[in-house]
């Protein structure tokens, strides 16, 4: 089958009039979505480049909302065009027999039965429409949205499909790419403290400016608890909301006897990844000791994140020597003496990377998850060097799991002041730390759960321990292994925060592309040993298909052989 063109609009003149009055426009996260998951597709800023490319599908992320650029997506789909927009589309509603309804800020959505088995996901930014008898004006409506909570009596269709001329509309009533970027970084820059969990499992009110401070959960509707009685965010909404996109574009692009291959998360053998990550709080060299045997023991290497004043210089020698990671951990914690600043950030930064010996550390983990503003602790990373940054995380036990709506790496987006730029900061959240060290922190029972999680997104499942805690507390010695014993049952491997970031980021830089013999060539910057290239498959094919096949995104895709053709630095992401 052909390669579907897949483009991207979003309309330049648009973000900037946003922009410039301090409104984001994070629709554009859309592309990070499709890059993530390896997606090949274009750009465009204008829908006037659209008459010359014509795309064989094109997602309106953002959309000029005036009658001349509507009638020019009109115009596209009624000439054959495919259309996909999340939520947007206000220009269009008369013309498909369509009303407005009012803008709900949540609700909680059921997705079809024909992308896979999904429980009911929280929603943000939701945006309906209706229509009156929809199933005789030809209107295809799947899926649902209730009102702010599950089961609520007002309901509209999560994803509506519109025909057009020879074309054809795909509206979701979500603003999909607004949604996950809520989860991920919230809705607004931390300047105030949170709102603790009704229940005191998680008092974040504690007057320290947190990365959990900021979040979109709700502490009653999104928590789930274990046998024991221990609460935590069940679900990774952000990522089940990528794959619900996703399964629906590559859904679309069969329906049109098209393919559209893409790359997996990780190489081949692998469907999910863990790590572990240390904070060095109490600076014992004994408790490194003790955190080295412990490791050595497990045939496990990790990620050290080093808070001032440190270990003693023979302990990182060690720890490098092992095959582990050298890390930063930033002190802002005023109570230490710590301060919110790029100067104090370098100062501290530039101390381990003497004191450790290590000039190339590349990850980092704020202590305490401290954490100010939107996107200034990025901004930081970037002019320093820091490829991974590990801060968005729970600092209560009551607040572990899925807080931040997602266990994939992920850029983050930058605020309207920054013209919603990403960063160049792969965002590596941890999901719990320090189990079994007693209330109010969290037990080994969420262990299974996470991981299971983890497992069904391809995610990383991320778990910190202290070094202080393993040299003192056999509890949490006995929860760590039995993580790593988990995880490994299950088929996670274990990879250091850097070899996670190494990984993303090479693979991100592939490029797929047809040659006109149908057969397929990667573009790259070096070798990716055990990359996988999945290529959707036409209806009914799989059963006839003789080579390796899977199901992804909720489609029968086969694995493909390919040549790869390596080209110098410089590709890399928007």
């Amino acid at each position: 089958m052909r390669m579907a063109q897949v483009t991207v609009l979003i309309d330049g003149a648009t973000a900037r009039r946003r922009q410039r009055y301090g409104l984001n426009a994070f629709e554009s996260y859309m592309t990070e979505i499709l890059k993530h998951a390896g997606i090949p597709y274009t750009v465009i800023d204008h829908i006037g480049e659209v008459a010359v490319s014509r795309p064989d599908v094109l997602v309106a992320a953002l959309a000029d909302d005036t009658e001349a650029e509507a009638q020019r997506l009109f115009d596209y789909v009624e000439q054959g065009g495919t259309l996909i927009a999340y939520g947007g589309l206000p220009k269009l509603a008369r013309r498909l027999d369509s009303v407005r309804a009012t803008r709900w800020e949540t609700g909680y959505a059921t997705v079809p039965e024909s992308y896979g088995r999904f429980p009911t996901l929280r929603a943000l930014e939701i945006h309906p429409w209706t229509v009156a008898d929809a199933a005789s004006r030809g209107v295809a409506e799947s899926g649902s949205v209730s009102f702010r909570e599950p089961g609520a009596a007002q309901v509209a269709p999560l994803i509506q499909s519109f025909a057009a001329g020879a074309g054809r509309i795909h509206r979701f009533s979500v603003n999909v790419p607004l949604c996950v970027v809520g989860f991920q970084q919230g809705h607004e820059p931390v300047v105030a403290d949170g709102l603790p969990a009704p229940d005191g499992s998680a008092a974040v009110d504690e007057g320290i400016l947190k990365a959990d401070d900021v979040h979109r959960m709700d502490w009653t509707l999104d928590r789930r608890q274990t046998a024991s009685g221990q609460s935590y965010f069940a679900e990774p909404y952000a990522d089940l909301w990528r794959e619900v996109a996703i399964g629906h574009l590559l859904q679309t692009v069969v329906e049109l006897e098209l393919t559209l291959p893409f790359t997996a998360y990780w190489p081949e053998g692998i469907e999910a990844v863990a790590t572990i990550s240390h904070d060095s709080d109490g600076n014992l060299d004994e408790q490194a000791v003790r955190t080295l045997e412990l490791l050595e023991a497990l045939q496990l290497r990790s990620t050290w994140c080093m808070l001032e004043p440190g270990y003693s210089s023979g302990i990182y020698e060690r720890v490098l020597g092992e095959g582990h990671e050298l890390a930063f951990h930033y002190n802002a914690l005023a109570s230490q003496g710590g301060v919110w600043s790029r100067r104090e950030f370098e100062r501290q930064l530039d101390w381990l990377r003497e004191a450790g010996g290590e000039s190339g550390i590349v990850s980092n983990k704020n202590h305490y998850t401290r954490f100010e503003g939107w996107g200034e602790l990025y901004r930081w990373c970037e002019a320093n060097g820091i490829a991974v940054d590990q801060t968005r995380g729970p600092s209560k036990g009551g607040n572990v799991g899925f807080l931040f709506g997602t266990c994939q790496p992920y850029y983050p987006i930058a605020w309207a002041d920054e013209g919603n730029r990403l960063y160049h900061v792969l965002e590596l959240g941890f999901l719990t730390q320090d189990l079994d060290i007693g209330r109010p922190w969290s037990d080994s029972s969420i262990t299974p759960v996470l991981l299971e999680r983890v497992q069904r997104v391809g995610g990383v499942a991320h778990f910190l321990f202290h070094q202080c805690h393993i040299e003192s507390k056999p509890s949490v010695v006995q929860a760590l292994a039995s993580f790593v014993g988990q995880a490994r049952e299950r088929g996670l491997v274990f990879w250091t925060s850097r070899e996670i970031e190494d990984w993303v980021r090479r693979r991100r830089a592939v490029r797929i592309a047809q040659q006109a013999d149908g057969r397929y060539t990667l573009a790259s910057e070096a070798e990716l040993d055990g990359l996988i290239v999945w290529e959707p498959l036409a209806a009914g094919a799989a059963e006839t298909e003789s080579g390796d096949t899977a199901i992804r995104f909720g489609v029968h895709c086969r694995k493909l052989s390919y040549t790869v053709l390596i080209q110098g630095a410089g590709g890399g992401d928007e």
